[in-house]
């Protein structure tokens, strides 16, 4: 199963605050949260007092609390991964490793007696994976999921997050990645100019992030990086993750006709597979429209890369079909340009895959 989550940070909130973000995430359908005990400062035995009183509840509500760990914190705690009854105790659903123990411990933890999953880092250890799969770990316990990133500019690239993404699935392990809010303000670390995984993401909506991932089916779970995500961003995740299709937002023209719209808002579109440089092809509305007239309307002589376009009655056999422009190119007056991609979904379009499908929706 797909899951959406939140991170909550007791060492730097209160309770009150925390629960009602987690009464309010788990209202929307979330069901992960990612919190992190990298280190214990002060007076250890308040520390995690308070983060154990946050974490069973978040437990006692049906929310599946990884948290995040380091071979120092073990050392600091008197905790050996051979034993993970502390982590049971303090009602957490799993521990993810932050740093790789080499291989044997992660396989040693994977059978702990407690059925607690152990999260490993996907993110720039090129063959840390193999070495733990090398030592038959139980995989029913094993998951993998990226880092984040809080400072800009330091963000996984697309080859990289692709490669331990690709590393992850020929095992078959579930696996999860970080978006980022752009209100919340806390994370683990002092610095934070957002917490996601792809630099690529820093700046996009959480609609936006969530479709990349419905798109690509690039991991199994998303989570918010940092808190706390507004109500509104906690809904428009929602939405983007429950809805029956990834969706593109679309401008479109006030000059559209009613049937235009119609072709562009209400109809699922599917991306042909025999695909052309210039052109991203829906054609199952000049099957549907076959019958109706379209006349040219905002037919203009350049198009440009992100214009969403349908041919017209001077284009005969293709009248009808929508298409997104993948490139600037001429228009011989054939073809009706009745909208635009918004920015983000122009950053969405080069990761829709030969026969995906998708849904545009009026921005």
């Amino acid at each position: 199963m797909k899951k959406i989550g939140v991170s909550i940070y007791p060492e730097k909130s209160n309770f009150a605050a925390d629960k009602e973000y987690l009464d309010k995430a788990k209202s929307y359908g979330f069901v992960r949260v990612f919190t992190s005990l990298l280190q214990i400062s002060g007076d250890a035995d308040s520390v995690l007092a308070n983060f154990k009183k946050t974490v069973q509840y978040a437990s006692s509500i049906g929310m599946e609390v990884m948290v995040d760990i380091n071979p120092k914190l073990f050392e600091q705690l008197g905790v050996s991964y051979d034993d993970l009854s502390f982590f049971h105790e303090l009602g957490a659903y799993g521990v993810r490793l932050d740093m790789g123990f080499g291989g044997l411990p992660e396989k040693v933890m994977t059978y702990n007696q407690y059925g607690l999953k152990i999260e490993v880092n996907m993110s720039g250890v090129q063959n840390y994976i193999d070495s733990v799969m090398g030592y038959d770990p139980n995989t029913e316990n094993l998951l993998g999921s990226h880092n984040f990133y809080p400072r800009r500019y330091t963000g996984l690239s697309q080859e990289v997050f692709d490669y331990g993404c690709e590393k992850f699935k020929a095992y078959n392990l579930h696996t999860a990645a970080f978006v980022t809010s752009q209100v919340g303000e806390l994370g683990p670390w002092g610095l934070q100019s957002g917490l996601p995984t792809l630099e690529a993401h820093r700046n996009l909506s959480l609609a936006a992030q969530v479709n990349y991932y419905r798109i690509t089916n690039a991991v199994d779970d998303i989570i918010i990086g940092n808190a706390y995500a507004s109500d509104e961003e906690l809904q428009a995740m929602s939405e983007a993750w429950f809805s029956t299709l990834p969706t593109l937002a679309v401008k479109v023209h006030s000059g559209a006709s009613e049937l235009e719209k119609e072709i562009v808002l209400q109809n699922i579109q599917t991306y042909r597979g025999d695909m052309s440089e210039y052109v991203l092809r829906s054609s199952m509305s000049r099957i549907k429209y076959k019958d109706e007239n379209i006349a040219p309307n905002n037919a203009v002589a350049a198009i440009r890369r992100g214009d969403v376009l349908i041919d017209n009655d001077q284009n005969q056999q293709y009248k009808g079909e929508l298409f997104i422009a993948l490139a600037d190119m001429e228009n011989d007056g054939g073809t009706n340009v009745v909208g635009r991609l918004t920015d983000e979904s122009m950053y969405l379009l080069d990761f829709i895959p030969p026969f995906g499908t998708f849904m545009l929706s009026e921005d």
